[in-house]
């Protein structure tokens, strides 16, 4: 295993050099083998992960360039860097993406959890968690299918638009565009995990019922048949009830898909746009 032969304020103040770049070949040379000390915690937490049904992509150390970057951008030190090694996830939906969150927090309970939904990063909205592993951070972004392609498009944008696009720069209606179709995103998977609340409250509703009706018919003989009759009754109102709610789920589902399908409808047109925007760059 390897081990750094440098302390935690020797890589502060190589981060200070390269935050003012002042950095000289030797200092490059010890970025790199800092940088590779985090390669047997970025291996575990990836095996971690595949171990539980999923095949994240993602790298093993930040590049020198993207590292001295975020230390001019960001107020931290090179030691506090949570982001050199990382891997991603992209899952379905919303739900899915509660559900394997919960399932990383039992597999690291030690994690942290970043929660970009509710207060996105210049619109950008995911889960982060930091696992730490032999005293190394790696961050696991859990995203869904929809927040995946926002990523996309924004990265693209800062690729082809203006590089600051990503923290709140860049021509002001591309801007507004990103943000408003984040937002946009967030109020459809909060209905999308809403609906599936519904779903699992109707589901557990008719197990109930179908448990009360074996109930009755066991033991209806016991009752006096004006009592029979009406608790009959009302088990039939209740089943008529759960059937119009299974109904009215199945029309929500779909009204849920058809707007997702525009979602990424719109999401993969801007990408398709800027490609042609970098081609014509090229020419």
């Amino acid at each position: 295993m390897f081990k750094m032969p440098v302390s935690k304020t020797q890589i502060d103040r190589l981060g200070d050099r390269l935050k003012g770049d002042s950095h000289t070949e030797r200092d490059l040379r010890l970025l790199d083998d800092y940088r590779q000390s985090f390669g047997e915690a970025y291996e575990a937490v990836v095996q971690t992960i595949r171990q539980r049904g999923e095949f994240p992509t993602g790298r093993p150390a930040k590049s020198t360039a993207s590292i001295a970057e975020k230390l001019r951008r960001e107020s931290l030190r090179l030691s506090q860097m949570q982001d050199i090694a990382g891997c991603r996830i992209v899952v379905t939906d919303v739900v899915r993406q509660e559900q394997f969150v919960a399932s990383l927090r039992t597999v690291f309970p030690g994690a942290s959890v970043i929660d970009r939904r509710d207060n996105p990063s210049y619109g950008y909205r995911a889960i982060h968690i930091i696992a730490e592993i032999s005293g190394k951070p790696v961050e696991i972004q859990v995203r869904t299918a929809l927040q995946h392609l926002w990523a996309e498009v924004s990265e693209k944008s800062s690729d082809v638009l203006d590089p600051t696009i990503k923290y709140g720069g860049g021509p002001d209606e591309w801007r507004s565009f990103l943000t408003e179709i984040s937002e946009s995103v967030a109020a459809y998977e909060n209905c999308e995990k809403s609906h599936s609340e519904r779903l699992a409250a109707s589901e557990k509703m008719a197990a109930d019922c179908a448990e009360i009706k074996k109930l009755v018919a066991e033991h209806e003989h016991q009752l006096p048949d004006q009592k029979s009759q009406e608790l009959r009754g009302r088990l039939e109102a209740l089943t008529r009830k759960i059937a119009n709610a299974e109904q009215k789920g199945r029309e929500n589902l779909e009204a849920l898909r058809r707007l997702r399908n525009d979602f990424c409808n719109l999401l993969t047109w801007a990408i398709s746009l800027l490609d042609k925007r970098a081609k014509e760059q090229k020419q």
